[in-house]
């Protein structure tokens, strides 16, 4: 089957099982569907590309499964006109998504196989307003200013405050958090003034942080 009816077909079943979940958002799915997925997993795993299955990457990395990705983009909630933070770039599909919708997206990752990859994806899809940066993106990104939205994909034992001390009064962060040593849940925090509105969303499949840049990889 070729690639363009792979991308169709998957869409168009993804899209069945969101609008279950109750997912409708119009402006997100459009960006979905301008970000063909298959364009983001290893060849041999393409025909995976929009299935909610976990998908291994390079470094021993992971992307998320199709229904998780939006799931979580649908809470993050990105408007026209937002800066967003991605804490862990991963395959770069969600920094491509939201930079179709966003004004601008940084996202930063330690494995530097990671990053070189990722760019050349935005570069593909004409996307020059992600800028993808090789970083230990454990203490946030001091000095990159303030931003609207903040999406961190790597577990804390503790919610991350010092992230939240660089979003905009009114924005938002969503990163995942360790319960315990298996479970791990996605956290939602909005900043009110110098007060934070904590909500536990859903659980999620995700690992937990290891700080330093790996240069090696």
């Amino acid at each position: 089957m070729k690639t363009g009816m792979v991308e169709k077909e998957g869409f168009a079943a993804l899209v069945l099982r969101l609008r279950a979940e109750g997912i409708s958002n119009l402006d997100l799915l459009t960006a979905v569907e301008q970000t063909p997925r298959s364009q983001f997993v290893p060849p041999a795993l393409a025909a995976e590309a929009y299935s909610s299955r976990t998908i291994p990457i390079d470094c021993g990395a992971f992307m998320e499964g199709a229904d998780l990705a939006v799931r979580l983009l649908n809470r993050l909630q990105v408007k026209p006109g937002h800066r967003v933070l991605e804490i862990g770039t991963g395959s770069g599909f969600m920094a491509a998504v939201m930079g179709r919708i966003a004004e601008r997206v940084l996202s930063v990752e330690r494995y530097k196989t990671l990053v070189v990859e990722a760019q050349a994806r935005m570069e593909a899809l004409g996307l020059r307003n992600v800028i993808i940066r090789q970083a230990d993106g454990s203490n946030g990104m001091p000095g990159e200013g303030t931003f609207d939205r903040i999406l961190v994909t790597t577990a804390f034992t503790v919610l991350p405050r010092f992230y939240a001390e660089q979003l905009t009064h009114g924005g938002s962060m969503i990163a995942p958090l360790m319960l315990d040593g298996e479970n791990c849940i996605m956290t939602r925090l909005t900043k009110t003034g110098s007060r934070f509105e904590r909500e536990d969303l859903f659980q999620a499949p995700y690992l937990p942080l290891v700080p330093h840049v790996a240069s090696a990889l």
